[in-house]
């Protein structure tokens, strides 16, 4: 797939929609009639592992797509020319509308069937990743995230859940979260790298594309080795708490991403004040409810809450982090996707030794102290790249991302265990459902809140020249993809002076949200310290 044919637009979106019904319906159609299927595995112990290889595909799919698409916005950007806010919209979509589905479809895979509704939303994420891979605008790309990121939603909670219920040995269940908290921060930290090997062989949408055929699998596998879960007792359904928990996310979320613009800021805080009274209700609702769709009595655990809140920090940190780093790396070091993605090799790798390597530690050494100083690696790899500034280097982002790596990938393993360990197994998916939106709302807040400072700066510190159209100077003057097209399209002197001002002009930006981030790592590590301090 070289490029996009908009001449042909109409009939693929016809294919897409049809296959998105089919696929949808099939799932629901496959576990409700008596139609003769693979047989599942009867070994317990190669079921059970057969179980966890097969989750591992959505776990990888579902964090990959976090950032995978920021080393793809640099090609989105010159072929859909999205304005900055669109832009942010094209990353946030996503994980927005999945935190803000996590506590629902949690719930309803306890209700309707944990491998159900994993299996329906494997089915929809890959429908809807076609969408998004063939988008002609855009618009069609953020409505496309908003369809994968409904779908998506389903398929977090019940990966979590179905190991919680099918590892019921302690021992076991701790390799087996090491093994997810592993491979969905390594699924963050490879996405770069994955984006850069197919940007440099095919066209932007082929990041998308690249779910299809994993999600095939795991509709061929799942039936065969996950076996079906389901709360016995659910309650009944609360419309209520589904419609407070969506009216606290999304408005807060786009308050976050909006307060900057002078034009729009009495909007942000009414949203903003729309998103906190939906939350008060929501919390109020779920603590009187008999039977509540999330159990917030959990977070009474002090453990349960700072592994929570450690969770959101991390995604906060990585998602910002990569955000920045892939343009830094493709427009201002002028590097190409694939070799930008290998210099964050490196820190994936040990993202991925950290997560596994910390299991045998943590068992002789307390979790508070391996969090807490797994967050001080984090911090310092914020910290090296505000303190390095404009005279960062591609060997200086390659070390923070080691940094990083190491910190995240040892202390999302410790306190993803902590979480899952806490709750029942009955509202194991309730309580997936919560440590994924930690997760998730940490992405969303990590783009809109560190994308909004880095956006603000460049704006203010951009100069822009005369001799541009009216198009190339409001691209220009809103994202540093449109300023060095624009600089392209000028030549010249006028070009090159354009092109170092927004450069100067996002690093700028960057040595700011840096800055942020490593505040934050640190204030997460002695929060850790004292929260953790009764953790075992």
């Amino acid at each position: 797939m070289r490029a996009h044919s908009p001449g042909r637009a109409p009939s693929a979106v016809r294919i897409i929609v049809s296959f998105v019904i089919v696929s949808v319906w099939s799932p629901v159609s496959l576990s409700t009639l008596s139609l003769p299927v693979a047989r599942p595995v009867r070994s317990g112990r190669a079921r059970r592992f057969g179980a966890l290889a097969v989750l591992m595909l959505p776990v990888l799919l579902i964090s990959t797509d976090n950032t995978i698409l920021s080393f793809a916005l640099p090609a989105i950007s010159k072929a859909l020319r999205p304005d900055a806010r669109t832009l942010l919209w094209m990353v946030d979509a996503y994980p927005l509308v999945l935190a803000g589905l996590l506590v629902i479809m949690g719930s309803l895979g306890d209700r309707i069937g944990r491998r159900r509704i994993l299996l329906i939303g494997a089915s929809g994420f890959a429908a809807f990743s076609a969408v998004a891979a063939f988008s002609v605008a855009a618009s069609m790309l953020v409505l496309a995230r908003v369809g994968m990121g409904v779908f998506g939603a389903m398929l977090m909670p019940a990966t979590l859940s179905i190991i919680r219920n099918v590892f019921t040995d302690r021992a076991e269940r701790r390799t087996a979260l090491a093994v997810w908290s592993t491979m969905f921060a390594a699924g963050n930290a490879l996405g770069p790298l994955i984006g850069g090997v197919l940007l440099a062989h095919f066209a932007w949408g082929s990041v998308f594309l690249v779910a299809v055929p994993l999600l095939v699998v795991l509709l061929i596998a799942a039936p065969i080795f996950i076996p079906e879960s389901r709360d016995p007792n659910p309650g009944p359904v609360d419309l209520v708490s589904m419609a407070l928990s969506l009216g606290a996310l999304t408005p807060t979320a786009w308050a976050i991403k909006t307060v900057t613009d002078p034009t729009m800021r009495g909007a942000a805080f009414a949203a903003l004040v729309v998103g906190v009274v939906c939350g008060t209700l929501f919390v109020r609702r779920q603590l009187r409810a008999r039977t509540p769709m999330l159990d917030l009595r959990l977070l009474r655990s002090v453990p349960f809450t700072g592994s929570i809140i450690v969770n959101m920090a991390g995604m906060f940190s990585l998602t910002g982090f990569l955000f920045f780093t892939a343009q830094h790396l493709q427009l201002v070091a002028g590097l190409g996707p694939f070799d930008a993605g290998l210099v964050l090799i490196p820190g994936s790798v040990l993202c991925i030794v950290a997560g596994l390597g910390v299991v045998p530690v943590v068992a002789r050494v307390a979790p508070r102290w391996v969090v807490s100083v797994s967050l001080l690696f984090s911090a310092a790899a914020n910290m090296l790249v505000a303190l390095l500034g404009h005279e960062i280097t591609v060997a200086g982002i390659a070390i923070a991302f080691v940094l990083l790596g190491i910190g995240i990938g040892a202390s999302e393993t410790v306190t993803n265990d902590l979480v899952v360990a806490t709750a029942p197994p009955e509202k194991s998916g309730a309580a997936s459902a919560m440590s994924e939106t930690a997760y998730e709302i940490g992405a969303v807040l990590g783009t809109a809140v560190l994308g909004t400072i880095l956006t603000t700066m460049y704006r203010m510190g951009v100069a822009v020249p005369s001799g541009l159209t009216g198009a190339q100077r409001a691209a220009a003057a809103q994202t540093l993809g449109g300023a060095i097209d624009a600089a392209h399209a000028l030549g010249g002197s006028l070009g090159q002076a354009l092109a170092a001002s927004a450069r100067a002009a996002f690093d700028s930006g960057v040595t700011i949200t840096a800055g942020v981030a490593a505040a934050l790592m640190l204030a997460c590590s002695v929060w850790s310290w004292f929260t953790l301090r009764h953790a075992r």
